[in-house]
Formats: structure tokens, C-alpha cells, sequence
């Protein structure tokens, strides 16, 4: 007998630290921005929410615990989706910055990047005569030079920091097959423990390309490692990719992310004027489909989280 599917999860990722203001002028960046547009995503159908921080001067992205503090409170206030908090925060940051504030805060979820990794945009720095603010275009064509670090020794310190001290769980984000194989590695070291909620990226310069063959790819690697049973896979397409694979990975029988720190559009040469956009944009789809969105707190008991009340913010 065939397995019924279950609801889709829909996670959105507000800001993201590899975006800039120049390039939409509807990206959030100071927290009453990032706030708006997370309760709207929420609103809108997001079952997780997804966070970075921006320096409110001038939109650059920022670790700063005191940043984090004059928006997630209030997200948590006014609604009751899954915060999920970024150890990624940019190629920049030392791994003692990332993990400031998830430390401080102990949220539900965070993300947890699988490998380290070249990660860039930088040939978009070509298409760009003239920025708003002079931090931006060395950050963008810096990224040629620079590599996401997360060794085994980082994952290993914050599973155990996060994950057994704070009871946080990961959405682990794996850019490529090998970051599945990590995963496994950790698993098979007694390390991580089902549930396991796999964000699959497709579309980043420096990992898995946005063919669809390799959707299939990861997804039948990740049977083959984990055991259908044992994990909830969800789709991440970056660019205008976003949309296209989110709907195939749905029809697979997979979880969906959208927001502005994956695509800053909602169709072809249209600027997404804010994240909520895009998931009513993917909800619209998953109901063509005749697949039903889960709430936050069916989201919580599909991941095995600790609970909205059980953080410190």
C-alpha cells in the first residue's frame, strides 16, 4: 500500500546575509523590516521561519546578539511559527560570532551547514553599475576568494552545544551528495538522532547545480543513507530556480523553502516585494497539487522539536 504523503512544511528565509540593497529595494534590513516581513510570511503560510541579521545603518549583514534581540522577540510574540536561527551567518563571520546568539537564545531549530564550502555570487557583480552603499561590491567580488567553513570539528561542536546542551535541532543544509555523506557520518557516530529535517540546495555557485536530475540525485542518496522513514527532505531552489523545484520536490513527496534570502524574485523579471509573496505564490501550488500545508505546531511534532516555550527569548 502506497505511503499517504504527508503535509508540507513551509519554510521561509527572510533576509539571509548574501543578498544586498542594492539589488532590491525590498529586501528587509533593519529589524522592524525583518520583523514585518516574517509575521507576513508567517501569515502567509510559513510554518518555519528562517533568520539573519542586518546592521540597521546600513543593511550588511551582522552577528550582533543585540541585532537579533529587537526582532525575534517580537516574532515570537506575534506568531507561532518555528524560529529557526542561522549558524551560518556569512562567509565573514568567525564560527564563535555565528553562534552567539543561538547560544544566547536557544531556539527550537537552527540551520547547520553540512561542509565547508566555496560559496559565492560574485559573478553578479558584473551586472551592477552602481551600488547604494561602498561596503557592498568588495563584499559581493570578495566571495571569489573566500570559503564557508565548517569543518567536522565545528559541526561536532555545534551539534553538541546546540543541539545537547540547548535541545536545538538542526535543519541541516547540504549543498551538495557529500554533505549527505557528512550528515550520515555524524549519524553513524551516535551524534545526530532522527527526526532529520535535510534542506537540499540547489543553484549556489560553488554546490550542486539547479539540473533536475539532481533533486533525484539527492533524494535517492538520501533514502540510501538514512532510511525513507527516517527524515523529512525539504527543497531549497536559489534564484529562479526557486519555484520550478519546489513544485517538483513537492510532487516528490518533499518539504519547501522560499523567501528572500534564497530568490529576490516572484517571476521572471519580477522583484518579490517580500517573502510573504512567494509563499502564498508556493501555497497556490501545493494546493493545485491537493497537498496540504502544515501548521507550526504540526511542523513541531513532524520534526520532534522541544517547543515554543522552551527557548530563552
Amino acid at each position: 500500500m502506497a505511503r499517504i504523503q504527508d503535509k508540507v512544511i513551509i519554510s521561509c528565509a527572510v533576509t539571509g546575509s548574501v543578498h544586498t540593497p542594492t539589488m532590491s529595494p525590498y529586501l528587509p534590513l533593519t529589524p522592524d523590516q525583518i520583523a514585518q516581513q516574517a509575521i507576513e510570511a508567517a501569515e502567509a503560510g510559513a510554518a518555519i521561519l528562517h533568520l539573519h541579521a542586518r546592521d540597521p545603518r546600513d543593511g550588511r549583514p551582522t552577528a550582533d546578539p543585540k541585532v537579533f534581540d529587537q526582532f525575534v522577540p517580537r516574532i515570537k510574540a506575534a506568531t507561532d511559527a518555528v524560529i529557526n536561527i542561522t549558524t551560518g551567518g556569512s562567509t565573514r563571520m568567525t564560527l564563535e560570532e555565528r553562534l552567539a546568539y543561538p547560544l544566547l537564545a536557544k531556539p527550537e531549530m537552527c540551520s547547520l551547514n553540512m561542509g565547508s564550502m566555496n560559496f559565492s555570487i560574485h559573478p553578479l557583480a558584473r551586472k551592477i553599475a552602481h551600488w547604494d552603499h561602498d561596503w557592498e561590491q568588495p563584499y559581493v567580488e570578495g566571495m571569489e576568494d573566500l570559503i564557508f567553513r565548517n569543518t567536522f570539528r565545528d559541526i561536532k561542536n555545534i551539534l553538541k552545544v546546540l543541539g545537547d546542551d540547548c535541545g536545538t535541532r538542526f535543519e541541516f543544509e547540504c549543498y551538495d551528495v557529500g554533505h549527505l555523506y557528512n550528515l550520515a557520518h555524524f549519524v553513524d557516530e551516535g551524534l545526530v538522532s532522527g527526526p532529520l529535517f535535510i534542506q537540499s540546495i540547489f543553484g549556489i555557485l560553488g554546490g550542486l547545480g539547479a539540473d533536475p536530475e539532481n533533486l533525484f540525485t539527492m533524494r535517492t542518496t538520501a533514502d540510501r543513507l538514512f532510511g525513507r522513514d527516517n527524515y523529512r527532505f525539504s527543497v531549497l531552489g536559489a534564484g529562479r530556480h526557486q519555484m520550478s523545484l519546489l513544485t517538483m520536490g513537492a510532487v516528490m513527496g518533499s518539504n519547501v523553502r522560499v523567501g528572500l534570502e534564497d530568490s529576490l524574485y516572484l517571476g521572471k523579471g519580477q522583484l518579490a516585494q517580500s517573502s510573504a509573496e512567494q509563499v502564498r505564490k508556493i501555497r497556490r501550488i501545493l494546493d493545485e497539487l491537493s497537498l496540504e500545508v502544515a501548521t507550526p505546531d504540526e511542523a513541531r511534532a513532524m520534526l520532534g522539536l522541544k517547543g515554543k516555550d522552551v527557548v530563552a527569548f
